[in-house]
Protein backbone atom coordinates (compact mmCIF):
# COMPACT_ATOMS: atom_id res chain seq x y z
CA UNK A 1 0.00 0.00 0.00
CA UNK A 2 1.67 3.25 -1.03
CA UNK A 3 1.12 6.80 -2.20
CA UNK A 4 3.19 9.97 -2.53
CA UNK A 5 2.42 13.01 -0.37
CA UNK A 6 2.81 16.44 -1.91
CA UNK A 7 5.17 17.41 0.92
CA UNK A 8 7.61 14.69 -0.10
CA UNK A 9 7.60 13.34 3.47
CA UNK A 10 6.57 9.73 3.86
CA UNK A 11 4.78 7.72 6.56
CA UNK A 12 4.76 4.08 7.65
CA UNK A 13 1.83 2.85 9.70
CA UNK A 14 3.16 0.30 12.22
CA UNK A 15 0.66 -2.17 13.67
CA UNK A 16 1.95 -4.29 16.58
CA UNK A 17 -0.10 -7.47 16.87
CA UNK A 18 -0.44 -10.48 19.13
CA UNK A 19 -3.59 -12.51 18.44
CA UNK A 20 -5.57 -9.51 17.15
CA UNK A 21 -7.61 -11.20 14.41
CA UNK A 22 -10.96 -9.93 15.75
CA UNK A 23 -9.85 -6.32 15.82
CA UNK A 24 -8.08 -6.52 12.47
CA UNK A 25 -11.17 -7.79 10.68
CA UNK A 26 -12.98 -4.62 11.77
CA UNK A 27 -10.16 -2.06 11.69
CA UNK A 28 -8.05 -2.96 8.64
CA UNK A 29 -10.82 -2.36 6.05
CA UNK A 30 -11.30 1.15 7.52
CA UNK A 31 -7.68 2.19 6.81
CA UNK A 32 -7.59 3.95 3.43
CA UNK A 33 -4.63 3.38 1.14
CA UNK A 34 -3.81 7.09 0.72
CA UNK A 35 -3.48 7.66 4.48
CA UNK A 36 0.06 6.25 4.59
CA UNK A 37 2.89 5.26 2.29
CA UNK A 38 3.28 1.81 3.80
CA UNK A 39 1.76 -0.46 6.42
CA UNK A 40 3.90 -2.84 8.45
CA UNK A 41 2.47 -5.39 10.86
CA UNK A 42 4.94 -6.47 13.54
CA UNK A 43 3.68 -9.69 15.06
CA UNK A 44 4.71 -11.10 18.42
CA UNK A 45 3.80 -14.72 17.65
CA UNK A 46 0.07 -14.85 16.90
CA UNK A 47 -1.61 -18.24 16.62
CA UNK A 48 -5.15 -17.07 15.80
CA UNK A 49 -4.73 -16.36 12.08
CA UNK A 50 -3.57 -12.75 12.47
CA UNK A 51 -0.47 -13.23 10.29
CA UNK A 52 -2.33 -15.08 7.56
CA UNK A 53 -5.16 -12.51 7.49
CA UNK A 54 -2.73 -9.62 7.08
CA UNK A 55 -0.79 -11.29 4.30
CA UNK A 56 -3.98 -12.25 2.49
CA UNK A 57 -4.89 -8.54 2.52
CA UNK A 58 -1.57 -7.46 1.05
CA UNK A 59 -0.01 -6.14 4.25
CA UNK A 60 3.68 -6.71 4.99
CA UNK A 61 4.25 -8.78 8.14
CA UNK A 62 7.42 -8.96 10.19
CA UNK A 63 7.47 -11.71 12.82
CA UNK A 64 9.31 -10.42 15.88
CA UNK A 65 12.69 -11.83 16.77
CA UNK A 66 12.32 -10.78 20.42
CA UNK A 67 9.03 -10.55 22.31
CA UNK A 68 7.44 -7.43 23.78
CA UNK A 69 6.07 -4.13 22.49
CA UNK A 70 9.36 -2.27 22.90
CA UNK A 71 11.10 -4.85 20.73
CA UNK A 72 8.25 -4.69 18.20
CA UNK A 73 8.80 -0.95 17.83
CA UNK A 74 12.57 -1.34 17.66
CA UNK A 75 12.41 -4.01 14.98
CA UNK A 76 9.88 -1.99 13.00
CA UNK A 77 12.05 1.13 13.17
CA UNK A 78 15.03 -0.81 11.86
CA UNK A 79 13.00 -1.80 8.79
CA UNK A 80 11.52 1.62 8.03
CA UNK A 81 12.55 3.64 4.99
CA UNK A 82 10.12 6.51 5.52
CA UNK A 83 10.32 9.84 7.35
CA UNK A 84 7.62 9.11 9.95
CA UNK A 85 6.86 6.14 12.21
CA UNK A 86 3.13 6.03 13.05
CA UNK A 87 2.21 3.65 15.86
CA UNK A 88 -1.34 2.36 15.58
CA UNK A 89 -2.85 -0.43 17.66
CA UNK A 90 -5.34 -2.52 15.61
CA UNK A 91 -7.26 -3.78 18.65
CA UNK A 92 -10.00 -1.15 18.33
CA UNK A 93 -8.52 1.30 20.86
CA UNK A 94 -7.39 3.65 18.06
CA UNK A 95 -9.72 5.23 15.50
CA UNK A 96 -8.31 4.90 11.96
CA UNK A 97 -10.39 7.92 10.89
CA UNK A 98 -7.99 10.10 12.92
CA UNK A 99 -5.01 9.13 10.76
CA UNK A 100 -5.47 12.01 8.23
CA UNK A 101 -5.54 14.59 11.04
CA UNK A 102 -2.48 13.00 12.65
CA UNK A 103 -0.61 13.09 9.35
CA UNK A 104 -1.55 16.69 8.60
CA UNK A 105 -0.46 17.86 12.06
CA UNK A 106 2.83 16.00 11.67
CA UNK A 107 3.47 17.80 8.38
CA UNK A 108 3.35 21.14 10.21
CA UNK A 109 6.90 20.48 11.37
CA UNK A 110 6.48 18.51 14.59
CA UNK A 111 8.91 15.87 15.78
CA UNK A 112 6.08 14.00 17.51
CA UNK A 113 2.30 14.24 17.49
CA UNK A 114 0.26 12.33 20.08
CA UNK A 115 -3.43 11.46 19.82
CA UNK A 116 -4.50 12.40 23.35
CA UNK A 117 -7.44 10.76 25.10
CA UNK A 118 -7.70 13.66 27.55
CA UNK A 119 -7.51 16.76 25.34
CA UNK A 120 -10.30 18.89 23.92
CA UNK A 121 -13.20 16.79 25.15
CA UNK A 122 -11.73 13.46 24.02
CA UNK A 123 -12.32 10.49 26.29
CA UNK A 124 -11.30 6.91 26.86
CA UNK A 125 -13.96 4.22 26.96
CA UNK A 126 -11.30 1.60 27.72
CA UNK A 127 -9.88 3.11 30.91
CA UNK A 128 -10.80 1.65 34.26
CA UNK A 129 -10.25 3.45 37.59
CA UNK A 130 -6.68 2.21 38.02
CA UNK A 131 -5.47 2.87 34.46
CA UNK A 132 -7.04 6.35 34.48
CA UNK A 133 -5.33 7.24 37.77
CA UNK A 134 -2.05 5.79 36.51
CA UNK A 135 -2.19 7.74 33.25
CA UNK A 136 -2.92 11.02 35.04
CA UNK A 137 -0.29 10.41 37.70
CA UNK A 138 2.53 9.50 35.33
CA UNK A 139 1.66 12.36 32.98
CA UNK A 140 1.75 14.81 35.91
CA UNK A 141 5.11 13.41 37.05
CA UNK A 142 6.68 13.72 33.58
CA UNK A 143 5.37 17.26 33.22
CA UNK A 144 6.71 18.19 36.65
CA UNK A 145 10.16 16.64 36.24
CA UNK A 146 10.77 17.55 32.59
CA UNK A 147 8.93 20.85 32.28
CA UNK A 148 6.47 19.51 29.71
CA UNK A 149 2.77 20.15 29.11
CA UNK A 150 1.43 16.77 28.01
CA UNK A 151 -2.14 15.66 28.62
CA UNK A 152 -1.49 12.00 27.67
CA UNK A 153 1.94 10.36 27.84
CA UNK A 154 1.09 6.66 27.77
CA UNK A 155 -1.23 6.34 24.76
CA UNK A 156 0.24 4.38 21.87
CA UNK A 157 -1.45 6.22 18.99
CA UNK A 158 1.14 8.73 17.75
CA UNK A 159 3.40 9.85 14.92
CA UNK A 160 7.12 10.48 15.34
CA UNK A 161 9.85 11.45 12.93
CA UNK A 162 12.44 8.71 12.42
CA UNK A 163 15.30 11.18 12.88
CA UNK A 164 13.76 12.12 16.25
CA UNK A 165 13.78 8.44 17.22
CA UNK A 166 17.50 8.36 16.46
CA UNK A 167 18.15 11.52 18.51
CA UNK A 168 16.28 10.07 21.49
CA UNK A 169 18.04 6.72 21.07
CA UNK A 170 14.78 4.89 21.61
CA UNK A 171 16.07 1.82 19.77
CA UNK A 172 19.19 1.73 21.95
CA UNK A 173 17.63 1.94 25.41
CA UNK A 174 18.50 -1.61 26.41
CA UNK A 175 22.17 -0.86 25.75
CA UNK A 176 22.19 1.92 28.35
CA UNK A 177 22.35 -0.28 31.45
CA UNK A 178 22.26 -3.86 32.62
CA UNK A 179 18.85 -3.41 34.25
CA UNK A 180 17.31 -2.26 30.95
CA UNK A 181 18.78 -5.34 29.27
CA UNK A 182 17.35 -7.53 32.02
CA UNK A 183 13.82 -6.07 32.07
CA UNK A 184 12.34 -5.06 28.71
CA UNK A 185 9.47 -3.15 30.36
CA UNK A 186 11.99 -0.44 31.26
CA UNK A 187 12.41 0.30 27.55
CA UNK A 188 8.86 1.40 26.72
CA UNK A 189 8.99 3.78 23.77
CA UNK A 190 5.90 5.77 24.76
CA UNK A 191 7.35 6.75 28.13
CA UNK A 192 10.80 7.49 26.69
CA UNK A 193 9.32 9.55 23.87
CA UNK A 194 7.62 11.77 26.43
CA UNK A 195 10.62 12.17 28.74
CA UNK A 196 13.31 12.45 26.08
CA UNK A 197 11.39 14.72 23.71
CA UNK A 198 10.89 17.11 26.63
CA UNK A 199 14.53 16.90 27.72
CA UNK A 200 15.71 17.59 24.15
CA UNK A 201 13.12 20.37 23.71
CA UNK A 202 11.67 18.77 20.62
CA UNK A 203 8.64 20.19 18.87
CA UNK A 204 5.66 18.16 20.14
CA UNK A 205 1.91 18.51 19.64
CA UNK A 206 -1.23 16.69 20.72
CA UNK A 207 -4.53 16.30 18.91
CA UNK A 208 -7.69 15.06 20.66
CA UNK A 209 -8.90 11.55 19.92
CA UNK A 210 -11.35 9.21 21.64
CA UNK A 211 -10.22 5.74 22.67
CA UNK A 212 -13.01 3.18 22.08
CA UNK A 213 -13.14 -0.14 23.88
CA UNK A 214 -10.89 -2.81 22.43
CA UNK A 215 -12.32 -5.37 20.03
CA UNK A 216 -11.60 -8.92 21.09
CA UNK A 217 -8.19 -10.09 22.21
CA UNK A 218 -6.85 -9.74 25.74
CA UNK A 219 -5.32 -6.67 27.37
CA UNK A 220 -1.61 -7.36 27.88
CA UNK A 221 -1.07 -4.64 30.47
CA UNK A 222 -0.39 -5.55 34.11
CA UNK A 223 -1.13 -2.70 36.52
CA UNK A 224 1.65 -3.58 38.98
CA UNK A 225 4.32 -4.69 36.49
CA UNK A 226 3.81 -1.93 33.94
CA UNK A 227 3.20 0.73 36.58
CA UNK A 228 6.41 -0.10 38.43
CA UNK A 229 8.40 -0.15 35.19
CA UNK A 230 6.88 3.16 34.08
CA UNK A 231 7.86 4.89 37.34
CA UNK A 232 11.39 3.48 37.22
CA UNK A 233 11.82 4.49 33.58
CA UNK A 234 10.73 8.08 34.24
CA UNK A 235 13.14 8.42 37.17
CA UNK A 236 16.02 6.80 35.27
CA UNK A 237 15.61 9.19 32.35
CA UNK A 238 15.32 12.15 34.74
CA UNK A 239 18.60 11.22 36.41
CA UNK A 240 20.68 9.94 33.52
CA UNK A 241 19.35 10.96 30.09
CA UNK A 242 20.91 14.16 28.77
CA UNK A 243 20.72 13.55 25.02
Amino acid sequence: MSTIHQSGLTFTLVLPTLNEIEGLRVILPRIRQHWSDDILVVDGGSVDGTIEFCRENGVNVHVQIKKGLANAEKEAYEKLRTDFFVLFTPDGNALPELLPALREKSLEGYDMVVVSRYKGGAKSEDDDFFTAIGNMGFTWLINFLFGAKYTDTLVGFRSIRCDAIARMRLHLQEEESWIRRSWTYLNAWEVAEATRAARLKMKVAEIPGDEPKRIGGVRKLSIIRNGTACLMQILMDFIWFRG
